[in-house]
Order: C-alpha cells, then sequence, then structure tokens
C-alpha cells in the first residue's frame, strides 16, 4: 500500500499524534521527550490562547494501517502583519527514513498553505518563539534537552531533497562552570549595579516572581522584538505562560534585575537539567514521572538556560554579567557544573559573546528552513477551521 495522510480531528488522536515520537526513539540516549501534559496544553485549540491569532492543523502519516509519520500545519496571521510574509509554519515533524513519507507530508501543509493563498512553508516552528524549534543539523550524539527538538540524522537530507533550504541557524553551547565566578565578569557586574541603580530580586518562593511576572514578558516582546519570526505574545498567552510555568520553576534559578523604579530591567530563567528525568518517566508525571523531575531538580550537575532578556535601553551596559555572576554562584551552591545556553541565532553575536570568559564548545546546531511555493490560490473560507 501507499503512504495515506489522515488529519487529526479527535482528542483520542491528538494523543496519537503527541506519542507518535516513541515509536521513533525507543531507548535513544540523546532523544528528549516532551511533557505530555505541555503538549496537550500546546496543541488544544480550547487550552492555547494563541489560536486567537493562529491556525492549526495536524496530520499523520501511515502505512498499512500502521503510523510513519506526523506534522503540523501553523498559520500565524500575527507574524504575516508584523513580518509581512504571507508564510505558513511547519512543526511537529517526525517520520521513518523514507523520503516520500517526509515528502507527503510536507506536500499536505504546502497544499493546505496554497489553499490559504499564502506564498512560502517554513519551519520546523511553533505557535510562538517559545515553543520548540529548529530541526537539528549537528550535535545528534549530543543529549537533547526540554527545550529543544531532537531529531534522527536523517530528517534535514529528506527535508532538502523535498525543495527545502536553510533561512536560518541557531547554535548551542555547552560550558564548563567555572569555580569561581571570574574576575572581570564581577567587576562588570559591580559597576553596572552602581551606575544604573540596579538590584537583583530576592526570590523565595516562585510566588514572590508573580508581581513582576507581567514586566518580564514586556521586556521579552522589547528586547526579542527585532529576532527571527517572533511576534509579541497576547494578554491571554502571557496569563497562561504565568500560570503554567511560574509556579513550576526553582525559584534560586531566576535572576530578575530591577531598576530604580522597582522596574524589570532584565531577567534569566534556567533550571537544572530534566533531560534523563524526561527520558525515565517518559513525558509523564504521572504516576512517577514527577519524583524523576523533583530529584533532578535537586541533584542535577547540569544547567538549562532558558529564556533571558535585556531592555533595550540597557543593553551592553553589564546586565548579562549580574546574570552571570548571580546564576554562576546559585549553580555553585549546589555542584552543577556544566551549563546548556539552549539555541542562540547565529547571528545574535552580543549574546554568545557573554560565553567568552568560559571554557565552551558549540555542540549543536538547528535550522529553520524555508521553501517558496510555485503558486498559491485564493484562501478557502473555511479553510484552517480543523484540528484537534
Amino acid at each position: 500500500m501507499g503512504i495515506e495522510i489522515r488529519e487529526v480531528t479527535t482528542d483520542r488522536e491528538l494523543k496519537k499524534f503527541i506519542r507518535f515520537p516513541f515509536q521513533l526513539y525507543p531507548g535513544h540516549p540523546c532523544w528528549v521527550p516532551a511533557l505530555e501534559f505541555d503538549e496537550l496544553n500546546t496543541l488544544r485549540r480550547d487550552r492555547n490562547p494563541a489560536f486567537e491569532c493562529c491556525e492549526a492543523r495536524y496530520w499523520m502519516a501511515f502505512r498499512d494501517g500502521e503510523p510513519v509519520g506526523r506534522i503540523a500545519g501553523i498559520i500565524n496571521r500575527r507574524y504575516i502583519e508584523k513580518w509581512k510574509n504571507r508564510y505558513a509554519r511547519f512543526g511537529w515533524i517526525d517520520f521513518v527514513d523514507d523520503e516520500d513519507v517526509c515528502r507527503a507530508l510536507v506536500r499536505t501543509v504546502e497544499d493546505w498553505a496554497r489553499q490559504n493563498g499564502l506564498t512560502a512553508v517554513h519551519g520546523p516552528l511553533g505557535f510562538t518563539d517559545l515553543d520548540r524549534e529548529g530541526m537539528l543539523v549537528e550535535g545528534f550524539q549530543e543529549l537533547g534537552t526540554l527545550a529543544t527538538i531532537y531529531n534522527h540524522p536523517y530528517y534535514p537530507t529528506h527535508l532538502e531533497a523535498c525543495g527545502y533550504r536553510k533561512d536560518t541557524d541557531w547554535v548551542e553551547f555547552l560550558a564548563q562552570n567555572p569555580a569561581v565566578v571570574p574576575e572581570k565578569i564581577q567587576r562588570v557586574a559591580d559597576i553596572a549595579r552602581k551606575r544604573y541603580k540596579l538590584r537583583v530580586l530576592e526570590v523565595r518562593r516562585a510566588k514572590d516572581i508573580l508581581k513582576y511576572a507581567k514586566g518580564v514578558f514586556d521586556v521579552l516582546d522589547t528586547a526579542y522584538e527585532g529576532l527571527y519570526g517572533v511576534v509579541p505574545l497576547t494578554d491571554r498567552q502571557v496569563d497562561a505562560y504565568i500560570k503554567q510555568y511560574f509556579s513550576f520553576v526553582n525559584p534560586e534559578y531566576i535572576k530578575i534585575v530591577l531598576d530604580a523604579q522597582d522596574k524589570v530591567a532584565g531577567f534569566l530563567i534556567a533550571l537544572p537539567s530534566l533531560s534523563r528525568a524526561l527520558q525515565k518517566c517518559r513525558g509523564r508525571l504521572l504516576p512517577f514521572g514527577f519524583i524523576h523531575l523533583y530529584r533532578a531538580m535537586k541533584h542535577g550537575k547540569t544547567l538549562d538556560m532558558y529564556v533571558a532578556a535585556v531592555r533595550p535601553d540597557l543593553q551592553g551596559k553589564g546586565v548579562n554579567a549580574i546574570f552571570i555572576s548571580e546564576m554562576w554562584k546559585s549553580a555553585g551552591k549546589h555542584g552543577i557544573v556544566t551549563t546548556e545556553s539552549n539555541p542562540e541565532l547565529e547571528s545574535n553575536l552580543r549574546v554568545q559573546s557573554s560565553w567568552d570568559y568560559f571554557e565552551t564548545r558549540q555542540h549543536k546546531r538547528r535550522r529553520c528552513y524555508l521553501k517558496p511555493l510555485e503558486s498559491a490560490v485564493a484562501p478557502a473560507t473555511d479553510a484552517g477551521a480543523g484540528g484537534a
């Protein structure tokens, strides 16, 4: 039999869509599953506020009745309005080692994009810049992270055979944490505190952050405004992220810098690596997955950087040095010896320069691909109405 593409339309089918990668990576030492509840919250239109400005549909590929691939198609109208690119996105792409399966999946998204009058498809991308994005093209032998996509080496080969080409890359670094904060970093941090009247918020409990949570997202929007594909978050999206994540993080690894007016000047959020714990619990908190995650947060030896941003008027003025100084003190106190940068745009040299004072290696690279479409038709009136 040939390849059959079926749209995901029910909750039961969506759960199969989410669990499909477990068929491709059984026992794989580098693949890290996403948290299942997080995937459901992201992909269900009744849970994700991104659907206020996005349309999405999900498909799975079958051969002889067995699943062999999956893909999501997303249209983010705010992206189109801001960047003036009539692009659709693909994400959540996984498939067996077969170019024909890859081609059938991406062609489905391409056809949907044409029906909506769009001119190109790019990805892997999510609904927002805070979703997993970028296909791994280097570092297949390295352990993945909660924040990133892991994929087999054949993925980019088959995708490129389908006409997709590099649009941008992200690079990732693994740093050896110093025994003490480098003297130059500490000096720059001290000067910045004094000159700009900055202080670090003392956080003892996760709820201590809530007063500043919206300020954190305001800084995120302004600092990331010009980065690849970024669109501002809506108020409902911000509220959802605060509710979902700010009670989950370890307050010791949240560094919020405040100015003299008690406004957020910048922030950095990290966590001890959950990669091995997620492998053990297979992406599920219950019945015992939460125990693995708790142990990892208490006893992990690697720190994963998740997101950091500095208000534009204070960029290049030492706030990053304050982050590094404070975070490495917390990491050292708990015996954390290495740090994963997670993705940084290859063109973002200012951010990458923060690693100059440490022993690092660039160990991964991931890519956003783009394929222009030959022709587009007028949008269908009901296109994009599907999805779970």
